[in-house]
């Protein structure tokens, strides 16, 4: 059952207020994460430890050992290479085998290869994947942008199509105790320049906004009316705004985005499914019922670590910050120890002591009674690399980064199965964290892509393929209809990239066993093998698999052989026949 926001008026003003006014709300109830949040970043970033939360420890030494940042690199570089292993890493399932569903499959697939690679999809996930393990969530849209560029030569179509966009997860808040995202009203923040609110407005003609409301706010703006009502209703809360003047004479614009159920009390009406656009926290820019054909809203989400009952995740980072203030704390207490021993406190005993100077090879003159001692600490504080060491391999083991990933061997010797064996289950934790990610992410984001490029589609494209017969570029034209099909996209990279490993894995030690019993041997395809390899190992555009094709080539091959062989033999039989260079005529034919 989706939640819905509760309301006492439907009327514009009351409306837009009323929405500002939730934003206001769910942003202050998530300030304990937002907190959080804060100080991991610190700690990635950080230089020197006087810029985190282990800045008052007391040291001298303020060294940061960025263990959480290499982590953090580490588990995106492999995240990335899990789910973009080559350039067929998602495909396209009929739920229909007629030859015309088959033939639509291919226009699918090469339309959204090439919008996808037009658009930089593969960046956009880069973004995505740090958002994964920097926030624990991630929040992707989407849109169907037509970027038309006017310039003295007519028209340029720079780019006409489906766009993913990512959301920062401090620009949008839900009722984080609903059931599921899916049935929670959703708002977004944006802060837009004046320039790219227009430039929305020219290329993106789906967000339907209202252009009497937007210069009826531009007119607003550039009277500057001293509007002490609206200062009131707006409550000096514009984020990143000291006061209200300060924002409105900036070239910023405030857009709060509202999408799910609306109730009003007063008359029981329940408005399901709306999408509703407040600018400035007063005006109405856009009212509509959510218009995508899929009926949900273009907001996906998936989160690291899910907490029962509460939808804002834990990212694979946020339970080792404690460690990582550990470690800079044995590090920084480790190194003034040693700048101790090195540079230690002299004890004067007695007024006997004659004034002297701290240097190598200095002679103190003492009385009787006096007396010169260095005061050093123990050394055992030394040997803190041991807990160092200790604590770093748990953080990256705590995040489900193995230090196999990083190419570095565990102790013992292992034959060449126990590796795969072994490297197959330290993974297991970052192979189910890819899935889950595809699953949430790539999974709906792509087909709500094909669904809103099918929606605007308009006319016929010249989108590029490759012929898989002879391996060449060629053009096909696509038109609306060809993408109209039963059926789903399906990115298989992350699982592409755990399930091959354990294919070749199995497929090569039970071959191995079955070679030993003929009886089974008999009854194992080698053509099906080699279709299995040809689909584990993405050699399907290669042509590396045919039926009986070494057989073929090897025929081929002893053909050319044995052709070379004969001309090489009839070469040498005219050379024979042919009288020696320089003989007189008289003697030839001797």
């Amino acid at each position: 059952m989706n939640d819905s926001l509760q309301i006492e008026s439907l009327e514009p003003d009351y409306l837009a207020n009323k929405i500002a006014d939730m934003w206001v709300r769910w942003d202050d109830n998530r300030a304990v994460w937002k907190e959080s949040c804060q100080e991991l970043r610190q700690y990635l970033f950080a230089t020197d430890t006087r810029k985190t939360s282990n800045s008052k420890n007391g040291w001298n030494n303020s060294t940061v050992t960025p263990k959480l940042t290499q982590i953090r690199d580490n588990l995106h570089a492999n995240y990335m290479a899990a789910l973009f292993p080559s350039e067929d890493w998602f495909y396209w399932e009929n739920t229909e085998k007629t030859p015309e569903a088959l033939k639509k499959k291919e226009s699918i697939v090469a339309y959204m290869k090439q919008k996808l690679k037009l658009s930089n999809f593969q960046l956009l996930t880069s973004q995505l994947v740090y958002d994964y393990i920097d926030f624990g969530n991630v929040f992707v849209t989407y849109d169907f942008v037509n970027d038309i560029v006017r310039s003295d030569n007519g028209f340029t179509q720079r780019y006409t199509g489906p766009k993913a966009y990512r959301v920062n997860p401090m620009d949008v808040v839900f009722n984080p105790v609903a059931s599921d995202f899916k049935s929670t009203p959703l708002i977004r923040r944006m802060l837009k320049s004046l320039g790219d609110l227009q430039y929305d407005i020219e290329t993106k003609p789906t967000l339907g906004y209202n252009k009497a409301v937007l210069s009826k706010m531009l007119e607003f703006r550039q009277r500057m009316a001293s509007d002490a009502e609206y200062k009131k209703s707006i409550n000096l809360a514009v984020d990143g705004f000291g006061s209200v003047d300060e924002y409105l004479q900036s070239d910023m614009v405030e857009l709060i985005e509202f999408w799910g159920d609306m109730f009003d009390v007063t008359t029981g009406k329940l408005e399901r499914n709306m999408n509703i656009t407040v600018v400035d926290r007063r005006w109405i820019l856009c009212k509509r019922t959510n218009p995508l054909w899929t009926g949900e809203k273009p907001f996906f989400h998936c989160g690291w670590r899910l907490r029962p009952d509460h939808l804002w995740a834990q990212g694979p980072l946020d339970q080792l910050v404690g460690l990582q203030y550990r470690v800079d704390h044995l590090e920084n207490l480790k190194a003034d120890v040693f700048d101790q021993i090195s540079y230690p406190v002299v004890k004067v005993k007695g007024n006997t002591v004659e004034q002297f100077e701290y240097e190598p090879g200095a002679i103190v003159f003492c009385g009787e009674e006096g007396d010169v001692e260095f005061m050093r600490p123990d050394a055992t504080a030394l040997q803190a690399d041991l807990q160092i060491d200790s604590l770093m391999a748990r953080m990256a083991e705590l995040a489900g980064a193995p230090k196999q990933a990083m190419g570095i061997r565990t102790p013992g010797e292992k034959t060449k199965y126990e590796v795969q064996s072994l490297d197959n289950a330290a993974g297991r934790i970052f192979q189910s964290k890819t899935q889950w990610f595809e699953k949430n992410i790539l999974e709906p984001l792509l087909n709500g892509m094909l669904a809103e490029a099918v929606r605007n589609f308009q006319g016929v494209e010249q989108i590029r393929t490759i012929d898989p017969d002879f391996n060449t570029e060629m053009f096909i034209e696509v038109t609306k209809e060809d993408l109209i099909a039963n059926g789903k996209l399906y990115p298989v990279g992350a699982r592409h990239f755990a399930e091959q490993a354990k294919f070749i894995q199995e497929l090569a030690q039970t071959v191995q066993t079955v070679q030993t019993i003929p009886t089974v041997a008999a009854h194992i395809s080698g053509k099906a093998i080699a279709k299995a390899l040809e689909e584990n190992l993405g050699w399907m555009r290669y042509g590396i698999v045919k039926d009986n094709v070494a057989i073929m080539e090897q025929q081929e091959t002893q053909q050319l052989i044995n052709q070379a062989q004969e001309d090489l033999a009839a070469q040498a039989a005219v050379g024979m026949e042919a009288p020696p260079t320089g003989m007189p005529p008289q003697m030839q034919g001797f």
